[in-house]
């Protein structure tokens, strides 16, 4: 035997191990089945990876014992994720998803990502993984496509889908819609401007304090708390806009918090989540001031086009020369929203999305959970989870990027004129507006071939089907939420449910996890798996998670190059605490 341990004779092993089939189960003793949470096929692994040990210690025991075990494998296209990946790689080239029409730039990052899929199953075998890789599952793969169909065809038609026009959390730089699990927030200084409105009556002035000057000519109305006794008699009395000079109203709504600012808020629906409650609540209008791009909409006169921080900038001038501002806070300390991917702030959009009801559907997974039915190791991830399912909302379901399984909506666009859209001509010119007016230059094969995004509204109509129907047709732009597909993941793997174990890092219990839960037990009847082990994550050395779109990452090959395996493998595992975080550097 040698003296010292040859890492570099653990390939020649492992090729012996698959060459026989030992990873396949034998079909003689009790099944035991494990599901890989798929990684994303959007690049090289990462030390964090190297986690998946967990699961082939696991699975390699089971079989020692006589069960006829089985891990089953597979990649998950990671629909954003995977997208600003990529788009990363076009920025370096000079250029940018606008440059492609959709379809097109879905068959790139198609390429982009077979070019890199290869590569991971290649690496999960150096790290000694003894997955069936006969039964690897791609989460664009046809049958995995049809099972998500399904599913949103059955929902649609049980009335468990609705399409609404709702303030979500949107990135005018990565272009999509962000679920409440994927905001990150932040304590920053900025600006407090206190905004004089001019009473209708002339006796005087009303301030508003408001970190957000630049949307003021979109307010409709103040507002303040009704129970607010020093405000309260404000409520009925008119102001005039400082930007335009209308009219607005001060209502009462206790949403409003008399000890900020002067107790007094302005009311822009299309941008604020308090805002558009209250609108909805006393029927008051929404006008966007901030397209999805970012840019004051064509409502906003002179500032039209512009920026955010410029438009603030110009419109907080504006109304320091006409004695509007009375003051401005420059220490003010307050919570932003932040796009988790590209750390930009988020502008709350009205976007129309498709949703899921889920009251009806969450029900089951609490019981279960409560029931131990799936058990969570450690315990105390249980009170997580169902903390999570009570305050669980109704789920928008629907991306606005190229990448990931396109939702089966049609719209005619003869029959709704009012729907926008955006392409790229036969010259590669970007157009853009009302389908009615578009479609009077350009014929609908060109629309259709260049077409880069469709906004349709909620009283739209539409067709739901997996194929085009007869006429002119275009499909939903949007695509399906990646935990919407990947929490269909038991399903699409063909596995006999339940299965036994599913190993997995806490952060995404409740996106991912709670999902997988729901919609088996709502088409399947059964429950997906028995015990979720909640594996330690790995930090880099400033404790944050590794992450390939950050790119605080640890290669774990070159760990692996250099002492083997085995060796990586004992560090993540010998004497770690379950569901902790081990530091890298």
């Amino acid at each position: 035997m040698d003296k010292n341990y040859d890492q570099t004779k653990e390939t020649e092993i492992y090729k012996r191990w698959e060459d026989s089939g030992a990873f396949e189960p034998k079909g003689k003793g009790k099944p035991y089945t494990i599901l890989m949470p798929p990684p994303n096929a959007n690049a090289s692994l990462h030390a964090g990876h190297a986690m998946y040990t967990v699961d082939d210690v696991l699975v390699r025991w089971k079989r020692m014992q006589g069960y006829s075990a089985q891990w089953l494998p597979g990649m998950d296209h990671a629909g954003f994720e995977t997208q600003f990946v990529y788009e990363k790689n076009l920025a370096k080239n000079g250029q940018s998803r606008l440059d492609f029409d959709r379809q097109t730039l879905y068959n790139n990052v198609f390429d982009f990502v077979k070019n890199n899929s290869g590569l991971i199953y290649e690496q999960f075998k150096r790290l000694g993984f003894s997955a069936n890789w006969q039964r690897s599952t791609f989460t664009l793969d046809e049958k995995v496509i049809r099972e998500v169909w399904e599913t949103f065809i059955k929902m649609e038609k049980e009335g468990l889908i609705y399409r609404d026009d709702y303030l979500v959390n949107f990135c005018p730089h990565c272009g999509t819609s962000l679920a409440e699990l994927e905001v990150e927030h932040e304590e920053r200084v900025d600006n407090l401007y206190y905004v004089k409105y001019k009473k209708v009556d002339g006796d005087g002035f009303i301030t508003v304090a408001t970190t957000r000057p630049e949307p003021i000519w979109a307010d409709t109305h103040l507002a303040v708390n009704p129970k607010d006794k020093k405000n309260k008699v404000l409520i009925g009395q008119k102001v005039l806009n400082p930007l335009t000079g209308t009219e607005m109203e001060i209502i009462g709504d206790e949403f409003v918090d008399p000890e900020f600012g002067t107790g007094i808020v302005k009311l822009t629906p299309a941008h604020d989540a308090n805002d558009f409650a209250a609108a909805q609540k006393h029927k008051l209008p929404i006008v966007s001031a901030i397209d999805l791009q970012g840019r004051m909409t064509n409502g906003a006169g002179k500032y039209a086009g512009l920026k955010v921080v410029e438009a603030r900038k110009q419109i907080v001038e504006y109304l320091q020369n006409n004695g509007s501002i009375e003051k401005i806070d420059d220490k003010y300390l307050h919570s932003v929203n932040l796009c988790y991917k590209c750390k930009r702030i988020l502008e709350p959009m009205v976007v129309p999305n498709w949703f899921i009801k889920v009251e009806s559907l969450k029900e089951p997974v609490i019981h279960a959970v409560q029931k131990n039915d799936v058990k969570f190791y450690p315990s105390r991830f249980k009170k997580q989870m169902l903390d999570w399912l009570k305050i669980m909302h109704d789920w928008p379901i629907s991306r606005q990027i190229a990448w990931g399984i396109r939702i089966p909506i049609w719209y005619n666009i003869d029959d709704n004129p009012e729907i926008s859209i955006g392409f790229l001509d036969s010259q590669k010119k970007f157009v853009q507006g009302k389908v009615s007016e578009i479609s009077e230059k350009y014929g609908f094969n060109e629309i259709e071939n260049g077409l880069q995004y469709l906004r349709a509204n909620k009283q739209s109509k539409y067709v739901v089907s997996t194929t085009k129907p007869k006429g002119n047709f275009l499909q939903e732009t949007d695509t399906f939420d990646t935990w919407f597909s990947s929490g269909q993941w038991p399903l699409v793997t063909e596995a006999e449910l339940p299965t036994d174990m599913l190993g997995t890092l806490a952060d995404i219990l409740k996106s991912w996890v709670s999902r997988m839960i729901m919609f088996s037990l709502y088409k399947k009847n059964t429950l997906p798996f028995k015990d979720v082990y909640l594996w330690s994550m790995v930090a880099d050395s400033k404790g944050i998670k590794m992450s390939k779109s950050k790119g605080n990452v640890v290669n774990p090959i070159e760990l692996v190059d250099k002492y083997g395996a085995d060796a990586l493998r004992m560090t993540l595992l010998y004497g770690v605490a379950t569901g902790s975080s081990i530091a890298l550097s």
